[in-house]
């Protein structure tokens, strides 16, 4: 019986290594990293189990890869621009987008009776803690490259960041004030996830909430509400 157990366990094991590696495109070596990376703190309450401490190490390696990265591809531009762009790549809606196109909803632990958790942008916060693995796992250089190869090329594509208006709330009131329309950007919920404060900001047409964003701060939040407003308006 303990023969059968062990087996199983053996097997379990393999297949998780093998989801992993067929995820991330490389192998990894330090499997219990990952395993703690995919661990929301819904299924695992402490520091050393759960991915919180990973995804703050991960979104600090994102954010210098992606500053390199652009930084060298527009050997011209502003730290303005720069920002900006930086701010649409690794935003949180842009980062959960990704995480579910690379399949992470599959290998993700968390509460999945917890209603709240599957809509929220869980899954963005585990591809930072992810990043943050593969850092610890294979130093940075690799992790540099492995983030160009599967997030930044394959999910990212600046030429059409570049289009978006840098300013897209103003370019909401702008078409509302053209138009007659009223619209607001409302606080519609703060809240501590880990270590994180979140803010969830509406975009309201004529007293109606028409759109809604979640960032780290409410500039963000409102940005990506801007963003998702924009696209229903067909602007």
């Amino acid at each position: 019986m303990q023969f059968l157990k062990r087996l199983f366990q053996q097997k379990s094991a393999s297949a998780f290594e093998e989801q992993l590696k067929n995820m991330l495109g490389i192998i990894p070596g330090n499997v219990q990293l990952y395993r703690n990376a995919l661990s929301h703190r819904s299924v695992k309450d402490t520091p050393d189990e759960n991915n919180e401490r990973l995804e703050f190490l991960g979104d600090a390696v994102l954010s210098s890869v992606v500053a390199d990265y652009l930084f060298k591809r527009y050997p011209y531009k502003g730290e303005g621009f720069l920002t900006e762009m930086r701010s649409k790549m690794v935003n949180r809606q842009q980062l959960n987008d990704i995480a579910l196109k690379m399949g992470l909803r599959k290998l993700t632990i968390y509460n999945r009776f917890d209603n709240a958790l599957k809509g929220s942008q869980i899954f963005g916060n585990t591809l930072e803690a992810l990043i943050g693995a593969v850092y610890l796992d294979k130093g940075y250089r690799k992790t540099q490259n492995w983030i160009l190869k599967q997030i930044v090329i394959p999910h990212l594509f600046v030429e059409d960041l570049e289009l978006i208006d840098i300013n897209l709330k103003n370019k909401l009131i702008g078409w509302a004030n053209k138009n007659g329309k009223t619209i607001s950007f409302d606080l519609a919920e703060e809240r501590l996830e880990g270590n994180r404060r979140v803010f969830t900001m509406n975009a309201v047409l004529d007293g109606e909430v028409f759109a809604s964003g979640r960032g780290n701060n409410k500039k963000d939040a409102s940005q990506i509400a801007a963003q998702i407003a924009v696209e229903k308006l067909g602007l």
